[in-house]
């Protein structure tokens, strides 16, 4: 059985090129809903980035990480707008366009 930072990774993983998802949303669809920020914590251990895409997870409002662990928030943003994401000059993405509803 796969240790929980293992099935969060696989959950990120799954996110579409040009979607995001909550730390709320993770935590749900890996079985803890009210853990949002231990979801933030383990993506910040992230051991492999490229296949991980945690650029893509945001807060429930669609604000980016201030903090991003891979550069910064303005890092995350340029990853984003790379994959078609439109980020807010304060750094919020819109869920409703482009939140990732797989659960």
């Amino acid at each position: 059985m796969a240790g929980f930072d293992e099935i969060v990774y696989e959950i990120v993983s799954e996110i579409p090129e040009g979607k995001v998802a909550s730390y709320g949303q993770i935590a749900a669809m890996a079985g803890k809903p009210r853990a949002a920020r231990m979801i933030g914590n383990i993506l910040h251990r992230n051991p492999d980035p490229v296949n991980v895409p945690c650029h893509r997870v945001v807060n429930r409002d669609g604000r980016l990480a201030p903090a991003f662990a891979f550069g910064g928030a303005g890092v995350q943003a340029k990853k984003l707008a790379a994959e078609g994401v439109a980020v807010s000059p304060d750094g919020f993405v819109d869920m409703a366009v482009f939140g990732w509803q797989e659960f």
